[in-house]
């Protein structure tokens, strides 16, 4: 069975990697800012720019939109946009692992064939924690598949790809994924919770070490 992970909500803890950086990015510049507030707005209009834009850029442009924006919102000077999230993704070596992940992974590669799935460059994604756990060849990312959650088009690929069962833990994961027909186990991760207007997944777990028996009850 070909599992596949999100990347930023299920396996890495984005908020709490990102956060610091974006508060120290904001006190360069002269500004106090909670770096929390800062996540979840950049966040949200990262989310937002990758749902709204028809064509492929790269997720790196996304994320340097979205903190242009954010910047612009409290009227600071943007800058130089691009270095700021250059910073920032620069960072993403530090951003941690939810706990449960690595023995969670090793576990489900020891019967199933494990990747990402995930709105995320190829190089981007190799600067991540998860990069060692996951082979290169399982690493289905929004570059190579060309197109961005939440589409449909982005879950038939994955499944051409030979994906049986995907794990997300966000709301517009867990929704774009069921509305395109392919089989899911949420897992519940803090800051995380399912669209009440969307279809509801039939599996949830709360650690990833439970997903190997969720799985072997599917079959």
């Amino acid at each position: 069975m070909f599992v596949t992970v999100d990347l930023f909500s299920a396996l890495v803890d984005s908020r709490s990697g990102a956060a610091p950086v974006l508060a120290a990015l904001a006190a360069d510049a002269g500004h106090d800012a909670d770096g929390g507030e800062l996540y979840d707005d950049w966040d949200a209009r990262s989310k937002a720019t990758q749902r709204d834009r028809p064509d492929w850029v790269p997720f790196a442009e996304h994320c340097r939109t979205a903190l242009a924006a954010t910047w612009a919102a409290r009227g600071w000077d943007t800058g130089d946009a691009a270095a700021l999230t250059g910073r920032l993704l620069a960072s993403l070596p530090d951003w941690p692992l939810w706990p449960d992940v690595p023995d969670a992974l090793a576990r489900l590669r020891a019967t199933h064939r494990v990747g990402v799935l995930s709105n995320v460059d190829d190089d981007l994604l190799a600067r991540t924690r998860v990069a060692p756990l996951v082979d290169d060849a399982d690493r289905l990312t929004s570059e190579r598949l060309r197109a961005y959650k939440p589409a449909p088009l982005l879950y038939r690929r994955a499944v051409d790809a030979g994906v049986d069962v995907h794990v997300p833990a966000s709301a517009r994961d867990t929704r774009g994924a069921l509305e395109a027909g392919i089989a899911v186990v949420r897992v519940a991760r803090p800051g995380h919770r399912v669209d009440p207007a969307g279809p509801q997944p039939a599996h949830t777990v709360t650690d990833l070490r439970e997903l190997a028996g969720v799985l072997d009850r599917l079959g």
